[in-house]
């Protein structure tokens, strides 16, 4: 069958799979008898449209949270605290390694400790007090030095 019809060529049978009405050309850059474009063949979803059993594009897969939304148990997004201050360490460290050092850092953590909010007042105050207890230490244990050594006879 030729388009458009001729006289002898007319069929009242509309044909299989055809889309356009009888007796009416088919449009632009169609195919006669094919689907029109955006139309889905049988039995398929159309684009865009997600398959079946699957969840539609953007949403979460199954037993997945979305994004944005908060946990469904305890308190969402807790903050966590702060970090335990350097001087504070430093101030224990330093007890131990050269006491005066430690006295000053512990001074210096204790005063950041009332304007930050860190952890390690703790350590803070224990390393002042051990800074404090070696200095003592190592004081009397220069002036017995030097008392000693003035009270001995040195004769040679």
């Amino acid at each position: 069958m030729s388009w458009p019809p001729q006289d002898g060529d007319r069929d009242d049978a509309p044909q299989y799979g055809s889309q356009q009405p009888q007796g009416q050309p088919p449009q632009y850059g169609q195919p006669y008898g094919q689907p029109q474009y955006g139309q889905p063949q049988y039995g398929q979803p159309q684009y865009g449209q997600p398959q079946y059993g699957q969840p539609q594009y953007g949403q979460p897969q199954y037993g997945q949270q979305q994004y944005g939304q908060q946990p469904a148990y305890g308190t969402p997004y807790q903050a966590a605290p702060p970090g335990t201050n350097i001087m504070a360490i430093l101030s224990l460290v330093f007890a131990f390694v050269f006491a005066p050092v430690g006295i000053v850092l512990g001074h210096v953590a204790k005063r950041q400790l009332r304007t930050s909010g860190e952890g390690g007042g703790g350590l803070a105050t224990a390393g002042l007090i051990l800074s404090y207890i070696f200095t003592a230490l190592w004081v009397l244990f220069c002036a017995g030095i030097i008392i000693l050594s003035a009270t001995t006879n040195h004769t040679t």
